[in-house]
This record gives C-alpha cells, sequence and structure tokens, in this order.
C-alpha cells in the first residue's frame, strides 16, 4: 500500500475518479453511454471528445517542459493554423494540400521558437510570449486578405476529422489516440526522448556527453508547434471558421497545467505523456462537472483552481513526508 501510494500516478486517478463519482452522484444517467446517430454519445465520450485538443497541445507542451523549455505561444499557433486553413480552402487548393499546409505552419512557428531558444539562446518564456503576443494578430491579417473578419469554410475531409465518426467511434478522438501513440514510440522507443530528459536535466552534461543539446531543443519546439497544429486543425474544423481572437484562448495555461498534474516538473528533466493526458482529463472533467451540476460557467475556474491545488498538493513529497511524520507522532 506505501509503494502504491507513493506511485506517480495514484493521486491524479484518485481525482479524476472523486469527480466522475461526485459527477454520477449529481446526475444519475451520467455514466450512460448510447449510440446516436451511428456514434457513441454520453458523457464519458464528450470528456475524451473536448478533451482531445488540449490533451494533443499538452503533449507536445510536455514534451518542451522536459527540456526545461516552455511554450507560451501554442494558442497563437492555434490561431495562425486556423486563418491559414481558412486562407488557402478559399483559394481553392484541394483540402488535402490545405492540411499539410496547416501542419507546416505549426512546423514553422516551432522552428521560429525553436531558433529564438536554441541559437539565440533567449530565455524560454520570453522567446515564446513573442508569438504569443503576435500570432493572434497574424492570424487577423491572414483573414484580412480576402476580406473577412471571422470566414467561414467549408471542408468535408478537416471537418470528418473533427467532428466524423469512424464506425461507432469519433474520429478525434482516434486522431488523438494515433498523435499519443506516435510521439510515445518516438520518445520511448528511440534515443530521442533520453536525449531530451538529459538537456533537461543539464544541458551542460548533455553537451559534454556528446549530444547537440541546440538541435535537441529544436526538435522539442517543432514537436510542440506539429502538436498544436493538430489541434489548431481540430478546433478550426469544429467551428467551420477561422478566429484567431477566440479560438484556443487559454489553451496554454491548460496544457502547462495538465504537464503539472501529471506530474512534470519545470526544472525538466523528465516527460511523462500518459500522466499528461490524464491531466488533460482531469481539466475537461471538471469543466463537465461544473456544467453538469447547474452552476454558473464563471465559477469553473475557481473550481479548477481549488482542485489543482489539492491534486498538487497530494503529489508533493514534502507534504505526504509532513503528514506521515505527524501521524506517526500521534500514534506515539
Amino acid at each position: 500500500m506505501r509503494a502504491l501510494a507513493g506511485h506517480r500516478a495514484i493521486w491524479p486517478l484518485l481525482a479524476l475518479a472523486l469527480i466522475l463519482a461526485v459527477d454520477g452522484a449529481i446526475s444519475p444517467g451520467f455514466f450512460n453511454v448510447r449510440i446516436v446517430e451511428g456514434r457513441l454519445f454520453g458523457n464519458l465520450i464528450d470528456i475524451l471528445y473536448r478533451a482531445m485538443p488540449t490533451a494533443v497541445v499538452a503533449l507536445g507542451m510536455a514534451v518542451v517542459i522536459g527540456t526545461k523549455g516552455i511554450d507560451l505561444s501554442v494558442g497563437s499557433v492555434i490561431a495562425i493554423v486556423g486563418a491559414v486553413i481558412t486562407w488557402r480552402i478559399h483559394s481553392g487548393d484541394p483540402h488535402l494540400v490545405v492540411l499539410m499546409a496547416a501542419l507546416a505552419v505549426g512546423v514553422l512557428c516551432g522552428l521560429w521558437n525553436g531558433f529564438l531558444v536554441a541559437v539565440l539562446d533567449i530565455q524560454p518564456i520570453i522567446a515564446t510570449l513573442i508569438l504569443m503576443v503576435s500570432g493572434r494578430g497574424i492570424g487577423l491579417m491572414i483573414n484580412l486578405l480576402y476580406g473577412g473578419t471571422n470566414p467561414s469554410f467549408t471542408s468535408p475531409l478537416l471537418q470528418g476529422l473533427s467532428v466524423g465518426h469512424i464506425g461507432l467511434v469519433p474520429t478525434r478522438i482516434i486522431l488523438g489516440a494515433a498523435i499519443f501513440g506516435a510521439l510515445w514510440l518516438l520518445i520511448r522507443r528511440t534515443a530521442l526522448g533520453l536525449f531530451l530528459e538529459s538537456v533537461g536535466g543539464n544541458s551542460a552534461a548533455a553537451d559534454l556527453a556528446g549530444i547537440n543539446a541546440r538541435l535537441i531543443k529544436y526538435a522539442a519546439y517543432v514537436i510542440c508547434g506539429f502538436c498544436a497544429a493538430w489541434a489548431g486543425v481540430v478546433l478550426a474544423a469544429d467551428t467551420h471558421t477561422s478566429d484567431p481572437v477566440s479560438i484556443g484562448l487559454y489553451i496554454e495555461l491548460d496544457a502547462i497545467l495538465a504537464v503539472v498534474i501529471g506530474g512534470g516538473s519545470l526544472s525538466g528533466g523528465r516527460i511523462y505523456l500518459g500522466m499528461t493526458v490524464l491531466g488533460a482529463l482531469i481539466i475537461q472533467a471538471l469543466t463537465t462537472s461544473i456544467l453538469t451540476s447547474g452552476l454558473p460557467p464563471e465559477y469553473n475556474l475557481v473550481v479548477k483552481a481549488f482542485v489543482v491545488i489539492v491534486v498538487l498538493l497530494l503529489q508533493s513529497d514534502n507534504l505526504r513526508a509532513a503528514l506521515s511524520k505527524g501521524f506517526t507522532g500521534r500514534k506515539r
């Protein structure tokens, strides 16, 4: 039991289970899953469905944080991707080409951030703040190229990736699982994961060991930009429009929260992909809980902050040691 209590995953899992149990008590039919219009439908499916964009962004964020960096620009990358999708569709490009262009934009943004951090040695929080501030303005400028502040579009391919379904399962859940699987193989079945964590643990020591720390940091930001681009494709296709002002708003904060709830440390050195996804599910489950309970949406941020604090305190080794010492002292 002591080993189980000390496992990194146990407290986030208990938090998620408790949130879902409270939901079940508030809404008796909360756990019902049924088939509607040829696809699975229910609150649990909805949590997975709506958590997917945040989870994908958080996976890229986990990689960057593993190198002792951070990327505040992911929300702006999503805004730029949405604007580029609408622009190229209005220009008549084939929709598969539009998808490739959207992903290329995410990679380009990652290269820009990586250049500022790895080559110019600018602090990551400042380097990525540049694109965070300017990115939504870039999206609005792209919109103005063809005369619309919030232009809409139609794309069976992109909307199929976002709101479609394969069999009974929503496509975006399958897409999220595929991205997770590909990233897990890249991080855990190649040397890249070891290099990323080595650079995050001690960049100078990694250089002395023959690891090109600058190149590894570049790779981390490119991966993060690529993940943000996929989230941008899903979110833009979901709303059928380019809205740089509000699309992906504050998603960078939820992504960082998901990484931290999953046990990641901003000091770098470790990457927890599965735990990061669990953190994103906890965040979305909290949002769903508030909507299910009938509380005003304004309570969302306050309740989310409270639960996050509780989960982080439970994950704290120092707090658990102090509580254990206190209980031991009482028994004596």
